[in-house]
C-alpha cells in the first residue's frame, strides 16, 4: 500500500467518508437515520462542535475513519476525548491504518491538553482488540446503558431492559 495520509474530513470528502461510515454500520449490523448522518456530517464541519472526523487516504480514496469527541471530567481539570468511531474498510486491515488513525487522535488530543482518551467495542471483536492492547489500556470498567426519551418507560422490573 502507498503512503497513508490522515487528515480532517472537509466538505468535499462527504462522499468517502460516508462510504466508510456505511461499512461501519454494516460491520455492527445498526442502521442509522440519513437524519441522524446527515446532522453527524455537519456537525463535524462546525468548528465550534467538540466532535471530530479524519480520514485515512491513499490518493484519492478513503480506506479509513475515526470520529472523536471532546467533553469534561469530573476527575480532572482537563478535558477527555470520547474515540466514538473507527473504521477500516476490510480490504485494508492489517496494514496499519487504524494505529495511524488512533495515533492521530492521540496527537490532536495532546495538543489540546487533554489528559486522556477512551473508547468501547464489542467483547467479540478480537482483532479490534488486539491493536487496542497494543495502544492503550484495559479499564475494567464494564459499561452499562439505561434507556431514556418519552417514547420509553421505565419497567417496573428492571431486569427487563
Amino acid at each position: 500500500m502507498q503512503l497513508v495520509e490522515i487528515k480532517a474530513v472537509e466538505n468535499s470528502d462527504f462522499d468517502n467518508w460516508l462510504s466508510l461510515w456505511k461499512g461501519y454500520q454494516r460491520f455492527y449490523e445498526v442502521d442509522i437515520p440519513e437524519s441522524v448522518t446527515l446532522e453527524t456530517w455537519e456537525r463535524f464541519l462546525n468548528p465550534t462542535e467538540p466532535m471530530h472526523a479524519a480520514l485515512a487516504l491513499v490518493g484519492e480514496h478513503a480506506f479509513g475513519l475515526v470520529h472523536s469527541i471532546y467533553h469534561r471530567s469530573t476527575w480532572t481539570t482537563s478535558d477527555y476525548c470520547y474515540l466514538q468511531d473507527l473504521f477500516v474498510a476490510a480490504d485494508a486491515r492489517g496494514g496499519g491504518i487504524g494505529r495511524k488513525l488512533i495515533e492521530h487522535v492521540y496527537a490532536d488530543a495532546n495538543r489540546r491538553g487533554v489528559s486522556r482518551v477512551h473508547w468501547l467495542t464489542r467483547e467479540t471483536n478480537h482483532t479490534g482488540m488486539r491493536l487496542y492492547d497494543s495502544v492503550g489500556d484495559r479499564s475494567g470498567f464494564v459499561q452499562y446503558r439505561g434507556r431514556v426519551g418519552p417514547e420509553f418507560e421505565a419497567p417496573e422490573d428492571r431486569r427487563t431492559i
